[in-house]
């Protein structure tokens, strides 16, 4: 587990977001073309060629292993490797949480074709990663970090791909586990309900 303290102010952090945002944005365009295109073959064999001579130019200096979580002196965190709300990561949707002064957490989204399980909608393991995340960030609003212990879904019936919204709320605490509920929807209303207990890990009690 990779936890990095970086000795970088507000100003740093938007300049490295305006740099590499964009990038990010192209990779997921990429993704999605990829998917639907039905370009000629000669033209997928010269795009290929170009995307792997960009991934080598990329490669030409790179960390080791994940990105992790870094995070300043000054309580900003950037898990931007992560796959749901990742500023660098092209497979996140990605996903803003917001959250209101009742506790409530909520994103407002939309997965497309790259996401896709059964035709025209959303895999249903993909729908566990986005409510595993914000049942995750929604248990963590009391400043501690806490994993998931277990988290249990209830298929209603299946979420197509395109505009969503997920929300979640703490239900409540018991020691150092958090119990909390969620949900994901769409414009006619619940497709999937979830229900996880989340742990505070021993080196983050007090």
């Amino acid at each position: 587990m990779r936890f990095t303290r970086e000795d970088i102010d507000a100003g740093e952090i938007a300049r490295r977001a305006a740099l590499y945002g964009p990038l990010t944005e192209a990779v997921r365009e990429l993704v999605d073309a990829t998917i639907r295109t039905e370009v000629d073959d000669a033209t997928i064999r010269d795009v290929a060629a170009i995307v792997r001579a960009a991934t080598l130019r990329l490669r030409e200096r790179q960390i080791d292993g994940a990105f992790g979580v870094r995070f300043t002196d000054h309580g900003t965190a950037m898990p931007w490797g992560n796959a749901v709300i990742g500023l660098r990561n092209a497979l996140a949707p990605p996903l803003t949480i917001e959250r209101n002064t009742d506790g409530l957490h909520w994103s407002e989204f939309t997965l497309g074709a790259a996401y896709e399980g059964p035709p025209g909608h959303v895999h249903g393991g993909v729908c566990a990663l986005v409510l595993d995340q914000l049942c995750g960030v929604t248990a963590a609003s009391n400043d501690k970090p806490n994993f998931t212990g277990t988290l249990a879904l209830r298929y209603r019936r299946g979420t197509p791909l395109g505009p969503l919204r997920a929300e979640a709320c703490v239900d409540r605490v018991e020691g150092v586990k958090t119990f909390v509920v969620g949900m994901l929807s769409d414009a006619g209303g619940v497709t999937v309900e979830a229900e996880g207990v989340f742990v505070t890990p021993a080196w983050a009690r007090d």
